[in-house]
């Protein structure tokens, strides 16, 4: 019985537990669309027919812009790069990118907050003034100028995958910070903090044993948020001409930019399938995010009690307290 109660009180299968109708429909959908991805991501070396900077096999060179085929299944882009593979390898790019940048947001802006939150003062002011300015400014632009500045404009493997995660984190931080300061602000005034303080606690250890702990309880639910929002950035940045060379990995947004002028000539399979990939991940991951924030709302879970407490329509209840059946059932 423990064992299973331990398996049930998981953060997903918990949140899948409690979601009832259309709203379990999304949580669903999103994991099986977040599960691809990470599968895909996984297993590319297996999953895919050649390399993502792969030109040529036994027979040859494979041909630009060729259309899908036998040898070649969604097809061949303009540089003579198989499609399919560079579309299985850029889930490995988004996958690295999503983690590098929410992990080092996280350990930037839980510091940042905590320590503004909990000690105050003329650095606590300092840091709200910087994140507040950074987190004023356009969240693509700050990514690019962020760029410009780790790579140089160098699209190789470590300059171009590497400071693209770094230049989403840049754009993270303030939000992870915003939201612990404003935790560990409330949280420091509780009693169990004071009655710490009493008792002779250290200031560090009361911020890591006590107010860490609870300050962070909503961070999974911006981490769900923000890696969607980090594919749409290192996707922006990789049309833009910010993102990674095709000989150092595979990215959708680069393919993309290369395909605009494939579009006018009729040749779609080189946009429509990296496009798609960034759409059904996005989604995915905006499903899973939306889901979890909606039944992380207690209002939300009152209603959805509310409505199972409540008797059917066929259903009357008696004065005395006991329940009556139907017209129909009376009838009968």
């Amino acid at each position: 019985m423990s064992r299973r109660r331990t398996w049930r009180q998981l953060p997903v299968v918990h949140q899948l537990r409690q979601s009832v109708g259309l709203q379990r429909g999304m949580l669903v959908t999103g994991l099986v669309l977040t599960g691809i991805l990470l599968l895909t991501a996984a297993f590319a070396p297996l999953l895919a027919p050649y390399g993502y900077g792969q030109l040529r096999d036994a027979d040859g060179t494979f041909g630009a812009q060729q259309p899908p085929s036998g040898e070649h299944l969604l097809g061949t882009t303009v540089g003579g790069y198989d499609v399919l593979s560079r579309v299985v390898y850029g889930s490995r790019t988004a996958v690295f990118v999503i983690v590098v940048a929410i992990v080092l947001s996280i350990v930037a802006g839980v510091l940042l907050g905590l320590v503004s939150g909990y000690l105050g003062g003329w650095l606590d002011r300092v840091l709200v003034v910087i994140a507040d300015a950074v987190y004023a400014f356009p969240s693509l632009l700050l990514a690019i100028v962020a760029a410009i500045v780790i790579s140089g404009g160098q699209s190789s493997l470590v300059g171009g995958v590497l400071a693209a995660a770094i230049s989403i984190t840049v754009v993270f931080i303030p939000q992870y910070f915003r939201v612990v300061r404003a935790e560990t602000v409330r949280i420091k005034s509780e009693a169990f903090v004071e009655s710490a303080r009493v008792v002779g606690t250290g200031t560090w250890r009361i911020m890591t044993r006590h107010v860490l702990r609870n300050a962070t309880r909503s961070l999974p639910l911006i981490v769900t948020l923000n890696a969607s929002e980090a594919i749409l950035t290192l996707a922006g940045l990789g049309f833009l001409g910010f993102g990674i060379q095709p000989t150092a990995a595979a990215e959708w947004g680069f393919d993309l930019n290369r395909s605009i002028s494939d579009v006018t000539s009729g040749i779609w399979w080189t946009s429509i399938f990296p496009g798609a990939a960034i759409v059904l991940t996005v989604l995915g991951l905006t499903l899973v995010g939306e889901s979890l924030n909606d039944l992380a709302d207690p209002r939300l879970r009152s209603r959805r009690r509310a409505a199972d407490a409540s008797p059917p329509a066929d259903v009357a209840v008696e004065p005395g307290g006991g329940v009556a059946a139907g017209t129909e059932g009376r009838t009968r």
